[in-house]
């Protein structure tokens, strides 16, 4: 059941937000954590580093997945066959 409903021509920018938001404070979390541990400016670094980090995160996050799929195209993706073993035996008793 939908929470709210948002005309489908914005579904990319939405994701993209998400997607920067939660990869944002997750990274930077972890980054300021091993840096300066959880010292009294913990809050006020992280939170500076995070809305640099959400800033280069969200236009990367709209932008990379247009570029990438444009390259996926270019490349053909196959599934090498299925070795039979009546094919193996084959082989094996031709040598």
């Amino acid at each position: 059941m939908p929470i709210i409903n948002i005309n489908i021509k914005y579904r990319n920018i939405i994701f993209a937000f998400f997607m920067a938001l939660s990869m944002s404070v997750f990274i930077t979390f972890v980054l300021v954590s091993l840096s300066t541990g959880y010292t009294e400016e913990f809050l006020s670094e992280w939170f500076k580093t995070w809305s640099q980090a959400f800033f280069c995160a969200f236009f990367g996050a709209y932008f990379f997945p247009i570029v990438i799929k444009q390259v996926m195209k270019k490349i053909n993706f196959v599934e090498n066959p299925l070795v039979i073993e009546d094919d193996y035996v084959n082989e094996r008793t031709k040598r």
